[in-house]
């Protein structure tokens, strides 16, 4: 049985990978539909596999560089790296397009060549050749001209085409369907008894959601105010059930009847998710098999790290240091919190979209605690690809819209005694001034590659997160700092003003100066909500 599940788990994050694809961006969804597709527009899904085939055949130079080898042994070598779980993917891959990239390397032709030339990089009509490396001295165009009469007869590369259709064999059709489900709905993967919580970690389980204990009982899940005490079983997961033999008060009366007991829902983006990608697996001088060991994790959780989120953190970080999330503070506080935690963010998470996303939320007004619910969509209402990026942001009043619809919702959901806390946006302009000249990690090895560079790439490419400040372009970047404050003042004003039958509201700005700036203050938004939580704050606004 276990074998035949490890070889379900090798597939699946196959083909998750290939789907995620599609369908996993760092920047919001181009559309304000309340129902985003599943898969990205095909000039996103193309963006997103040149960036991919660039990276990968760039860290394939830099290994035969650094290990003083050829360049089909630094492919061996980082297929090796990769866990066995993903192996035979890597190794397709390396018999399909290995000679091809050995071959053109071998030429002394960069990544971006290669990978225009294995068509995985495509150029729109009308459209600049995107590049990441300075262009050859024979010229981009050209250069890429002569790796394609090099390439022309190849009948491997032909067939390459048709890789990326796995789903339309009849045997994996299923299996494609449920993992769209999951990519879209943001619900667990294996949750038998359809609660929304699961006892599996990754594909929107346990490392999103508070952990099932009893996946066969759809009315046992964390968060739920305890069924007789739980003198018989522990109905909400928190661990506290049974009977005191000493006096015959049973433990969950004793220790959580009148404790206040709440749970914490982050609503967010990719920066409440954890989106994380770790440098090691671009920087070849750090990279081995140690460095990949958590990469079939970080695939099926979309490259987030929600188990080591500010918010709904609960493991120790292997990525950055401690945890110290909202989550565990209350919990510290009050043992019968635990695993009462949802984190419903995804990568892009916007006003818009999260419209759609917050209906996975799992919350019972009659039978659950009261949550402390974090709305914090802190930059893709400002952020997108487009090049005419000022026209893509939100409006203050479609924010105003937004977010009054996600409240009411909420409203319909939350139980009484409930605590909604609005988050201002960032000011992004942070990022160029401290990031622009600095060398990314696939450009530290030769000091080729700045993170302006990268930036200027992914423009081009129409995948850019956040075109409006990853630009040289300062006006452009006041520009969208200005409409993210005006967009914070809608928030602010929505906690003044606006009341709610079930919970209360509350704004917060981004602490991104006391994030960034100050260690002391590492831990602000998670201390701010706390205090909160505990009754230190009565006010409307925290500042």
């Amino acid at each position: 049985m276990r074998a035949s599940r490890q070889t379900f788990l090798n597939l699946f994050c196959i083909l998750w990978l290939l789907l995620l694809l599609k369908a996993a961006s760092c920047s919001p969804l181009p559309s304000g539909d309340d129902t985003p597709h599943p898969l990205l527009p095909s000039r996103l899904y193309k963006g997103h596999t040149c960036v991919g085939c660039v990276l990968v055949v760039s860290v394939i130079e830099q290994l035969a560089q650094w290990h003083n080898s050829t360049v089909k042994a630094a492919v061996e070598r980082l297929c090796n790296y990769i866990p066995e779980k993903l192996q035979g993917f890597c190794y397709i891959l390396a018999e399909l397009y290995g000679p091809h990239i050995a071959e053109l390397i071998d030429r002394e032709m960069n990544a971006d060549v290669v990978c225009h030339s294995l068509r995985l990089c495509k150029q729109d009509p009308g459209q600049p050749l995107c590049h990441l490396y300075p262009p050859p001295k024979v010229g981009l165009s050209t250069a890429i001209w002569k790796a394609k009469r090099i390439l022309k007869t190849s009948k491997d590369l032909k067939s390459t085409t048709r890789f990326s259709n796995l789903c339309a064999f009849p045997l994996l059709a299923n299996l494609c369907e449920k993992i769209k489900y999951v990519i879209r709905n943001k619900l667990p993967f294996e949750d038998f008894d359809g609660d929304k919580f699961s006892t599996f970690p990754t594909l929107r389980g346990y490392h999103w959601r508070g952990r099932d204990c009893d996946d066969r009982n759809t009315i046992v899940y964390p968060g739920r105010r305890p069924d007789n005490w739980d003198v018989k079983s522990d109905s909400n997961c928190n661990g506290i059930w049974g009977v005191d033999p000493k006096d015959g008060i049973p433990y969950e009366e004793k220790f959580c009847k009148g404790a206040d007991s709440r749970g914490v829902v982050l609503l967010g983006d990719s920066a409440g998710a954890h989106f994380h990608i770790p440098p090691e697996w671009m920087t070849v001088t750090q990279m081995s098999a140690k460095s990949f060991a958590n990469l079939p994790m970080a695939f099926t959780d979309e490259l987030d790290w929600p188990q080591f989120s500010e918010i709904t953190g609960f493991l120790n970080s292997t990525i950055g240091g401690w945890t110290d999330s909202l989550y565990l503070r209350l919990r510290r506080r009050n043992r019968c919190n635990h695993r009462d935690l949802q984190n419903i963010s995804q990568n892009g998470g916007s006003s818009r979209n999260l419209l759609n996303l917050m209906k996975s939320l799992a919350r019972n007004q009659l039978l659950d605690n009261p949550a402390i619910v974090i709305y914090a969509t802190i930059g893709n209402d400002v952020c997108n690809g487009n090049h005419d990026t000022l026209a893509h942001m939100t409006t203050p009043k479609e924010m105003l819209s937004n977010v009054m619809q996600a409240l009411r919702y909420l409203d319909s959901r939350l139980p009484n005694g409930s605590h909604v806390i609005l988050t201002g946006l960032v000011d992004g302009r942070f990022l160029w001034d401290n990031l622009h000249d600095r060398y990314h990690p696939l450009g530290q090895l030769n000091r080729d590659i700045t993170y302006s560079q990268l930036y200027s790439f992914l423009n081009c490419l129409k995948v850019s997160p956040c075109n409006g400040w990853l630009t040289p372009n300062k006006t452009l970047r006041n520009l969208t700092s200005e409409r993210a404050l005006q967009l914070s003042d809608v928030l602010k004003e929505i906690a003044r003003s606006e009341k709610f039958a079930n919970f209360d509201v509350f704004y917060m700005d981004f602490p991104l100066r006391q994030n960034c700036c100050s260690p002391g203050n590492k831990h602000y938004l998670a201390e701010g909500t706390t205090r909160m939580a505990s009754g230190a704050w009565k006010g409307e606004s925290i500042q």
